[in-house]
């Protein structure tokens, strides 16, 4: 017999950890962190502890709980992130990267070489970035060239030809038939790339100073040929490092995050600045999805965490600060302080120079965000099928009619009247959205007035509860069906905020208010198909529970009406017979089987009665 989760939580120790929801399935709903693995997943199942309307959900599916205990919060804190990214779990904050992010990678040889890239590998190389604009990299390398004579090609001279030459694409040919750097000793490519590290990791003015004392001492022993080349390294530093914004007047390393958040298109966006010696060397974005019910606090801790423990990792700086507080920091400051080996302060600044700079990643943040806008719109108009645009086209809309609306009567002779309304987005049905009526009003097979009626109870509704109006109404009939809803939505005060046509079925003519004859759409046109689809499912929707009506009325009339059968007994005839007139054919032995014995008898003798 399995575990209940229950029985799992309660048996959990109280020390730091990862914990893993899983559903039925075996699939990862949520992965999170803990400082007491106990109290925290416990938490979750405490029926006095207030959770939003997705993390209720999202508990609701849990059928199994997985926990790993680790050393230390700092632990934990690189587990939960690689279990992310290996699991993706519905629930977690996800990353949304619109770009492969481009690196400087060191490699990790004997002579490491030094080479742009867009793949990260864990073999031990060094990885500086990830830059924004493919850019502002060419500058770095270019700097790195021109600085240090350095090969930057991201072709490895183990794979070229000697024979044969480099191919004419390699971006150091030149280098290359130099010999490149290559040819440099030991001690000399040692100490270069170490030099370009430190460029790497913005120490520029510490090489500045250190390229002086070098062209100096050259210079006073008469080497003017090393002096020359030094002074250019220098011109080439200097050059580089006055582009460079300055954002502080100390000499500082911070990290600077912000959040930003567009509810429209449910996604938020994180950004970094990366201060060394008190210049912006660089500046990097990530969108942030599954963020509905999650707070900023939430939202920031997860960016900076997910920044320093995953792929994107960068040197850590003296100082971190934030646009938000985090909703736990302990973990990351415990995680930064044994990479640095002392305390890296994380805070949020409220005035000041680092307020300041907190403001402007924002901004950063929302422009981010205003072009990922741009970019979804782009991407919902390219998806909107051609009969949606035709359309608008043909009926003269004011806007695309992406959300229609259609409605349908059904009655026979007047009896048990019913309507029915039908949803379609983008040319496809959305059968949540469907609507059923029984009409309430009207007496007699009267469909104007019925299809008056519902128009007017649909769309109070809509106005009163402020829900998405369609972008068009389709109402099944010609000009008396459209006349009737016409008149329904003036009532309620509602014309002008929807756009409404009939389509007649004789000969499929379409007609909109204001015009006397009908509009004619090419019969091959997919714009009428699709109000052909939409009317035939809502007269489909209106038949099937006019019939469930009708039978719910049959089963009252005929079998709830023997003494002693009340609607259970007579929905398990029903069910396993099919009809009340092979309910009346059976015997007594078949209707046993059915209903208790009592009940059998007397359904018997009051069809035999009858007969």
């Amino acid at each position: 017999m399995s575990v209940s989760v229950k029985e799992k939580v309660d048996h959990l120790p109280q020390k730091p950890g990862v914990y893993q929801f899983k559903d039925s399935r075996g699939n990862h709903l949520y992965v999170g962190k803990a400082k007491r693995l106990k109290n925290r997943v416990k938490s979750y199942f405490q029926q006095s502890r207030s959770h939003d309307g997705r993390i209720r959900v999202m508990i609701s599916k849990i059928d199994d709980v997985e926990v790993i205990v680790t050393d230390s919060e700092a632990e934990a804190l690189i587990l939960e992130n690689n279990l992310i990214k290996k699991h993706q779990p519905r629930y977690n904050i996800m990353y949304r990267d619109d770009k492969t992010y481009p690196y400087i990678c060191i490699t990790n040889d004997q002579k490491p070489r030094v080479y742009p890239t867009r793949t990260v590998v864990k073999d031990g190389s060094r990885y500086f970035g990830p830059y924004d604009h493919v850019g502002h990299m060419r500058r770095m390398l270019e700097t790195i060239r021109k600085t240090f004579g350095l090969c930057t090609c991201a072709v490895s001279s183990k794979n070229i030809d000697k024979s044969r030459g480099a191919p004419k694409w390699h971006s150091c040919f030149d280098d290359y038939l130099q010999n490149c750097s290559g040819d440099w000793d030991d001690d000399k490519y040692r100490e270069t790339i170490s030099k370009v590290e430190r460029l790497l990791s913005g120490k520029t003015e510490d090489l500045i100073r250190e390229i002086k004392e070098e062209m100096q001492i050259a210079s006073d022993a008469l080497a003017f040929e090393e002096a020359a080349e030094l002074r250019d390294s220098l011109e080439s530093l200097v050059k580089y490092n006055q582009r460079m914004k300055v954002v502080s007047d100390k000499k500082v390393n911070r990290d600077i995050f912000a959040i930003e958040v567009d509810e429209e298109i449910n996604e938020a966006c994180g950004v970094l600045f990366k201060i060394r010696e008190g210049k912006l060397i660089g500046k990097f974005h990530r969108f942030l999805k599954n963020i509905e019910g999650k707070s900023r606090e939430t939202m920031i801790q997860s960016f900076a965490e997910d920044y320093y423990t995953g792929q994107f990792a960068g040197a850590i700086p003296d100082e971190v600060y934030l646009s938000n507080e985090m909703d736990d920091p302990e973990p990351l400051e415990q995680y930064l302080h044994e990479q640095l080996g002392k305390i890296v302060p994380v805070h949020v600044p409220k005035i000041g120079e680092k307020r300041h700079l907190i403001k402007m990643a924002i901004s950063n943040a929302k422009l981010n965000l205003g072009e990922r806008k741009l970019e979804k719109q782009k991407q919902e108009r390219d998806r909107i099928p051609q009969s949606v645009k035709d359309l608008k086209q043909y009926l003269n809309l004011e806007r695309l009619p992406r959300r229609i609306e259609c409605f349908d009567n059904s009655n026979i002779q007047g009896s048990e009247p019913v309507a029915s309304m039908v949803c379609f987005m983008d040319a496809q049905p959305r059968k949540s959205e469907y609507k059923k009526f029984k009409i309430k009003t009207v007496t007699g097979a009267d469909d104007f007035a019925s299809m008056k009626e519902v128009i007017i109870r649909r769309y109070s509704r809509v106005k009163k509860e402020k829900l998405q109006p369609p972008d068009l109404v389709v109402v099944d009939g010609g000009k008396g069906q459209l006349n009737a809803a016409l008149e329904g939505l003036r009532e309620i005060e509602f014309e002008d905020q929807v756009e409404i046509a009939g389509i007649a079925k004789r000969l499929e003519e379409i007609f909109v208010p204001g015009k006397a004859d009908p509009l004619m759409i090419p019969k091959t046109s997919p714009a009428l198909k699709l109000l052909q689809r939409a009317r035939d499912e809502a007269h489909r929707f209106a038949i099937t529970y006019h019939r469930k009506k009708r039978s719910g009325r049959t089963l009252k009339t005929e079998l709830t009406e023997i003494n002693g059968v009340g609607e259970k007994r007579a929905s398990e005839l029903l069910k396993y017979f099919g009809s009340v007139k092979k309910i009346r054919k059976a015997d007594l032995e078949e209707l046993k089987k059915v209903v208790p014995n009592k009940t059998a008898g007397t359904v018997f003798d009051y069809f035999n009665r009858e007969e």
